[in-house]
């Protein structure tokens, strides 16, 4: 007992440096990634208003929906299990305890392929339903779609075949490899889709959607060729495999010698659990939260993919190619800065709170008063530490998005007759962005506190968020039916819904928040988060200030290039004072956030 207390004293003693310094490569790891995104958007955005010229709304519509089914068989192949993965507390640096390492990491390339396992019958499950879905008009009224679907089906497991070393590089931090892998990937895509639409261009030969399918194959082999080169060299370095292997080996006996000590402890306790490894190969708790959220995963993903569902069930497909344009466009801000640091914030939040949300009773085994007190001590800062991070993020969010909704309103129909053209801004395209504008804060909102909600909650808690977001999705239904078909409000109707939607998730998300941080004996402030008033009342007049300087939008009347220019240069001469007074009133935070952004707290 004795020899063990230098040991546990030199491992507490760092725990607060670890955690800063997890912070920090968060941090960063979110500024890469959002880098990413913007240097990879913007080639697609480039490439995107190339191929406008050879695309109708139809393809548009039917490209939009070729890519759901390609989403779905991602999803539901390996979302549940990288929020699992994410969950397990693996360390971050190979020293004292590179055997550990190994053994764990290993457990996780282990369970990376089971979303191989699962994509392989899931792309021929979707295939077949939405080959069902389709009527015979637009069978025959869109060349290629049969092959493009097969294509985008191979792009699927292409993608997955790359998992196994992407969750390993998520889990250990490594998030220049994931940039350099969809940099590269990306490239390819849009090098790919563009080449095969104007090569066929060229030779008057109508592939309808098959460029796109082509462009989505090359990325998932753009993926897998990168993850597999840094991987490999990786796992030669950290001594695991990027194969399956089996894990009851000598070098795994630190996990069943765990998993013994607390099947006695909860025995006692009349809370007994299968621990350890199914099949020898898989980490029998990780793979039973990964199956308590695959229903949630079901849920969830009707409700990030519902707009597209009912566009496609109540609307023609011309009219779905001009949703998802807007889609497209207003949600460019959603995928460039709010995907990362929501990714981001999870595997953070995972990590930081990862000894409270899986505490288990052996960490009372053979504990002094003292240490446990230590223990008690070092939860209680890491969870102060994550109020005090959530709580800026949401604020950092609500900040930009006192920005987006004061200008982008009237500014985004113009910007979209700018890059889209007459044609397409004329379509009621404008008008749907407009609305959009108002739904990109709750997309925001909303983005952050489900990563925190599902870096934290039990089994049981998934179980009961799943019966919530099954709830809120019959109301997204009921809501989308009746702004469609009763009130024939189109595509700004269907922002509507998923307004409606998204606000309460935010608001069920924020009573679990509160409630969390109440266990954890930590104050999590809702009012923190909110703008300075003066900020607030900035806008407002800002909002009014800017509708009276342009006469025209592109909404009501189309205008000229030239005059789309000059209203666009008013737009911003409006907001300029309101961003110089939020810089002001909000100058501390600001700083704070920029002293955390070069790493120094």
């Amino acid at each position: 007992m004795s020899s063990s207390k230098p040991d546990q004293s030199s491992h507490d003693a760092p725990a607060s440096s670890t955690v800063a310094e997890g912070s920090t490569r968060a941090v960063r790891g979110a500024s890469l990634l959002i880098l990413l995104q913007i240097a990879s958007r913007a080639v697609t955005f480039i490439a995107n208003q190339l191929l406008l010229r050879f695309l109708t709304a139809q393809l548009l519509g039917v490209s939009t929906q070729l890519e759901v089914y390609y989403l779905s068989v991602l999803f539901f192949a390996r979302e549940s299990l990288r929020v699992a993965v994410q969950r397990t507390d693996l360390p971050t640096d190979s020293g004292s305890g590179s055997q550990r390492s190994s053994v764990r990491t290993q457990a996780v390339v282990n369970l990376g392929y089971l979303s191989i396992v699962l994509g392989i019958p899931l792309s021929f499950l979707f295939g077949w339903l939405y080959l069902s879905s389709l009527s015979a008009a637009t069978l025959a009224s869109t060349p290629c779609l049969i092959p493009s679907l097969y294509i985008y089906g191979a792009a699927s497991i292409l993608e997955l075949l790359s998992e196994p070393a992407f969750v390993v590089m998520q889990t250990r931090l490594q998030f220049g490899t994931r940039a350099a892998a969809e940099s590269i990937a990306t490239f390819l895509r849009c090098t790919v889709t563009l080449g095969s639409a104007i090569l066929a261009a060229k030779r008057g030969l109508d592939v309808g959607v098959l460029p796109f399918a082509l462009g989505q194959v090359s990325y998932g082999i753009g993926l897998l060729l990168v993850y597999t080169w840094y991987g490999s060299g990786f796992a030669a370095r950290e001594g695991f495999s990027l194969l399956p292997s089996r894990l009851t080996t000598q070098n795994s006996l630190f996990v069943l010698l765990r998993a013994v000590n607390l099947d006695a402890v909860e025995q006692k306790q009349g809370q007994k659990k299968e621990h350890g490894f199914a099949l020898s190969y898989f980490y029998r708790p990780t793979l039973q939260l990964a199956g308590s959220m695959m229903a949630q995963s079901l849920v969830k993903h009707v409700l990030t993919q519902g707009d597209t569902f009912l566009v496609s069930i109540l609307s023609t497909p011309t009219a779905q190619g001009v949703y998802a344009l807007a889609n497209n466009y207003g949600g460019l801000v959603a995928r460039l800065i709010f995907q990362p640091v929501e990714e981001s914030s999870r595997s953070y939040f995972s990590r930081l709170l990862a000894t409270l949300t899986t505490a288990t009773t052996t960490d009372k085994i053979d504990k002094t008063r003292n240490d446990q007190k230590e223990k008690d001590k070092e939860g209680k800062e890491k969870a102060v530490k994550a109020s005090r991070d959530l709580t800026s993020l949401l604020k950092a969010y609500t900040l930009f998005s006192l920005l987006i909704i004061t200008i982008g309103p009237t500014a985004a129909p113009l910007l979209l007759s700018l890059v889209a053209g007459p044609t397409w801004s004329g379509s009621g395209a404008g008008e749907c962005l407009a609305a959009y504008m108002f739904y990109i804060p709750l997309l925001a909102i909303n983005g952050v506190t489900e990563a925190f909600v599902a870096s934290v909650e039990t089994e049981s808690e998934v179980n009961a968020q799943s019966v919530w977001m099954g709830v809120f999705s019959i109301g997204f239904a009921v809501a989308g039916f009746i702004s469609l078909r009763v009130l024939d409000l189109g595509a700004v109707g269907l922002v509507l819904a998923n307004s409606i939607n998204m606000l309460c998730r935010i608001l069920w998300c924020g009573v679990f928040i509160t409630r969390y941080f109440k266990r954890q004996s930590t104050s999590f402030n809702i009012s923190e988060m909110l703008p300075h008033p003066l900020a607030i009342a900035a806008a407002v007049v800002t909002y009014g200030a800017v509708g009276r300087l342009t006469i025209a939008t592109a909404i009501a009347t189309p205008v000229g290039f030239q005059d789309t220019v000059v209203q666009l240069v008013k737009i911003a001469g409006g907001g300029l004072p309101l961003v110089c007074i939020v810089m002001f009133l909000e100058r501390r935070f600001l700083m704070d956030g920029y002293r955390a952004l070069r790493g120094r707290r």
